[in-house]
């Protein structure tokens, strides 16, 4: 039996009996015959089963779990699927959100799968092979389950490189919807599925966002790359003197533009600037009261951690050094490769260099359909700090 299976080497096996859905390469003893993407039963050296994953041998990470018993993949990762969805109807009132990220890869018990959910139309992002050879079974459970109107792909990710796979998008199932409209926390948003980055918008902010409504009232804002305006939006609903939207895309600004006016406010009298962030800090005095750095990931792979905090510690020292005394500034950092501890530090030296007295007045909000799995917390990505600047 064990040969037809997945062998880790003595001592190897300790990280999947603590529920950790990755095994690296270096800790496989033996592989049966096998394509890679197949799912396959994984043992211990001694023979003692320790559940199933699927396997490509070209990856660094050779295998990721789906399941840590002896239950059949498919039937585990629909029970994971089922699971995850009944998180999400607590968290959820449908009346007043009803965008959110369904499945949250190994936060929702399944490595390389990414499923936003727009009212009916469902986002699939595919990081694995594995992954990509499920994607029949996906949609047709899908489909059982939730009857979506559309299901969409979003595949384009660094990781994709290194399983051996190219950037895939389009439409799976489904009638073709090219402007979704949506609502979070009451207020109304659209995206394009096939136009728009990653898979739609950036849903993992939504507590930031409303936070930052608790904290605009009166205040002069900006936005720094604002794309498609959430920030902002959030800002005006939460009683804000003026709001400036900043992004290097004309095509985000004018839908910045565009979601300010679906929410009743006047766009006229707020400001929308499309220009290089890094170049606006330098050049404008920034008289406002609350600040929102929240750019792009700037380190995307692990070699790129240098640059990415010579970047992040660029626009906070920028910014700390013109805001207003007794200003807020949230800033924030969506880079897996730089950890909350490296980001911390980052934003002392530049406050240090800034020639300000700041204190952290609070952290990241995590929002609830982003879950971090206890046993698999390199799931944990997005840092926010918010700072007051004496």
């Amino acid at each position: 039996m064990q040969k037809n299976g997945v062998i880790l080497k003595p001592g190897k096996d300790k990280a999947v009996r603590n529920y950790h859905h990755w095994i690296f390469s270096g800790a496989v003893q033996a592989y049966p015959a096998f394509q890679d993407g197949h799912i396959l039963p994984v043992y211990s050296s001694e023979g003692q089963l320790l559940g199933s994953g699927y396997f490509n041998r070209r990856s660094g990470i050779a295998g990721r779990m789906v399941s840590f018993d002896a239950t059949p993949p498919l039937e585990s990762i629909e029970q994971s699927l089922l699971a995850a969805w009944a998180l999400r109807k607590q968290l959820f009132d449908p009346q007043v959100t009803n965008a959110f990220r369904l499945l949250h890869g190994e936060g929702d018990g399944i490595p390389g799968l990414t499923i936003d959910v727009y009212g009916d139309v469902f986002v699939l992002q595919s990081a694995t092979k594995g992954i990509d050879l499920l994607k029949p079974w996906l949609i047709e459970t899908l489909q059982k389950h939730f009857q979506p109107r559309s299901i969409y792909e979003k595949s384009a990710l660094p990781s994709r490189k290194e399983e051996g796979l190219g950037d895939v998008q389009g439409l799976l199932a489904g009638e073709d919807v090219p402007e979704i409209a949506f609502l979070e926390n009451g207020l109304t948003f659209t995206t394009s599925v096939m136009k728009s980055q990653k898979t739609g918008f950036f849903l993992d902010h939504r507590e930031m966002r409303q936070w930052i409504r608790s904290l605009s009232h009166g205040k002069r804002v900006l936005n720094a790359f604002s794309y498609t305006g959430g920030f902002s939006v959030y800002a005006l609903a939460g009683g804000a003197k003026h709001v400036d939207s900043v992004d290097i895309s004309q095509e985000a600004v004018d839908a910045s533009k565009r979601h300010i006016g679906l929410n009743g406010f006047n766009a006229a009298e707020q400001g929308f600037i499309c220009a290089d962030v890094f170049a606006f800090l330098r050049e404008s005095s920034l008289p406002y009261d609350l600040v929102i750095l929240d750019p792009p990931a700037f380190a995307k792979r692990h070699k790129d951690i240098v640059p990415a905090c010579r970047g992040y510690k660029d626009i906070n020292r920028l910014a700390m050094q013109k805001m207003p005394a007794s200003s807020l500034l949230l800033t924030c950092s969506c880079s897996h490769h730089v950890d909350e501890s490296l980001f911390q530090k980052v934003v002392f030296q530049a406050a240090v260099d800034a020639k300000r007295k700041v204190r952290i007045i609070g952290k990241h909000r995590l929002a609830g359909d982003h879950p971090v799995n206890l046993f698999h917390p390199e799931s944990d990505y997005l840092k926010s700090l918010l700072l007051y600047v004496e």
